[in-house]
């Protein structure tokens, strides 16, 4: 398979090490593609095999001549949010397949650009969910598909992103909703979209709130940050600030940002506390679903450790999920969680709760990555998946369409129903 990666920012790395790695004698890198030329130099200087002349190389607005000269199958789009929409449109107008980092897009208009395409096209988007291949997750998918606490009646989800990760969104692109949608597409879609694949449903109505409480102007007076600058590189208090980023300190992070500054003028360490920034970070949904499950969601970018908590009622009993991803932050050290952070535990009527095994496996996201992988790029190798795990453009709209709904229940401040949204916008998924 000819594959084009169009987006060479961090997240194009997973994408571009598994095929020249561990699938490269199956497919083929023949085309990167960004709006900055120094950040595609460097991913190219990754790409290119030894011996060779290298690989080819498009800025954006070359995207078209890409596809013309060299006639990718797949493209991978692993570009900001807001631009998914645009390229998987050209990507399917051209005959070429898609796979997408999460979210598919960010906004009703968007979507229904994506799923007109589809249907006028017949190509397949892929949106790499890699939650859904998470042995712990899986396992989840696995009780309560088999009846172990009978028929789910309401579930609980509350997500803690920490104070190195949460305020990393808002420094960068993603603090603006044109951009990003807002944690609560752009984060949770993720979330959302393993709540729809473990309940088996949809989701029909949302009533939200949301609020910044902790990114904001406020808190740096309160740490004595008053006179605060507008980026981490050349702020005078950037010592003394919790939240710092040096840049300059990580070799990755320079290469791909620092360095490629002089050339579009986009800085990755925009100061988390800037009045403008248009993002919350403290969310709540009430969802109900077409199967008559409802769901109460939660989700903090400021939390002292980071991970996620959810119980599941059931007719039958309850399970309880754990997972400590990073313990906390302590002296400046992100103390990372040891083997047993995950924990599930059953607890059926009249019995005392169990605490049941946990699968492991090795790889980034507990172990789901190279899992999710091997199922795209050699999925003849693999066994055939009993779990429905790969996530296609209407996988993809429903996950994001609870976040959407909430969006717009926090702007309204009424229940949302998912289907009059739709309906709306013309938009038949």
């Amino acid at each position: 398979m000819k594959i084009a990666i169009v987006g060479c920012g961090s997240r194009h790395q997973m994408f571009r090490d598994a095929v020249t790695e561990d699938y490269a004698d199956r497919h083929e890198i023949v085309a990167l593609c960004d709006s900055n030329p120094h950040r595609l130099s460097e991913a190219a200087k990754l790409v290119s095999k030894p011996g060779t002349n290298g690989v080819a190389t498009y800025l954006a607005g070359d995207f078209d001549r890409l596809i013309t000269e060299q006639r990718p199958d797949t493209v991978v789009v692993a570009t900001p949010d807001f631009l998914h929409a645009d390229y998987i449109v050209r990507a399917f107008e051209a005959g070429c397949d898609v796979i997408c980092e999460k979210p598919l897009t960010i906004d009703l208009s968007r979507l229904k650009m994506i799923v007109d395409a589809q249907a006028r096209t017949g190509r397949q988007v892929k949106v790499t969910f890699n939650y859904r291949y998470s042995p712990a997750r899986t396992q989840i998918k696995e009780l309560i598909s088999s009846g172990a606490i009978g028929t789910v009646t309401a579930v609980d989800f509350r997500w803690h992103l920490d104070r190195v990760h949460g305020a990393d969104y808002f420094r960068r692109w993603h603090r603006q909703k044109e951009n990003s949608g807002g944690l609560l597409v752009h984060k949770s879609t993720h979330h959302f979209d393993l709540l729809n694949w473990w309940l088996g449903t949809v989701p029909t109505e949302v009533l939200a709130s949301g609020r910044r409480v902790f990114y904001r102007p406020e808190t740096a007076v309160e740490m004595g940050l008053q006179n605060r600058g507008p980026r981490c590189a050349i702020c005078p208090v950037a010592e003394a600030c919790p939240v710092r980023l040096d840049l300059a300190a990580d070799e990755k992070l320079r290469a791909l940002y620092l360095e490629a500054e002089h050339e579009d003028g986009y800085f990755r360490d925009l100061c988390v506390f800037d009045e403008e920034i248009g993002i919350e970070d403290t969310m709540q949904a009430h969802i109900r679903y077409a199967s008559g499950v409802t769901a109460n969601y939660t989700l903090t970018a400021y939390s002292p450790w980071e991970g996620l908590e959810i119980k599941f009622q059931g007719t039958k009993g309850e399970i309880t999920h754990r997972h400590v991803e990073v313990h906390g932050v302590f002296g400046g050290v992100r103390d990372h969680a040891d083997d047993d952070a995950i924990t599930t535990e059953l607890h059926l009527a009249g019995e005392r709760p169990k605490m049941l095994d946990v699968p492991k496996a090795q790889g980034s996201h507990g172990g789901a990555d190279p899992v999710m992988l091997g199922y795209i790029f050699n999925p003849e190798g693999m066994e055939p998946d009993k779990y429905g795990r790969a996530s296609d453009h209407v996988a993809g709209a429903w996950s994001i369409l609870t976040g959407i709904a909430a969006n717009a229940s926090i702007e309204s401040g009424s229940l949302v129903n998912i289907q009059s949204m739709l309906r709306a916008r013309n938009i038949r998924i």
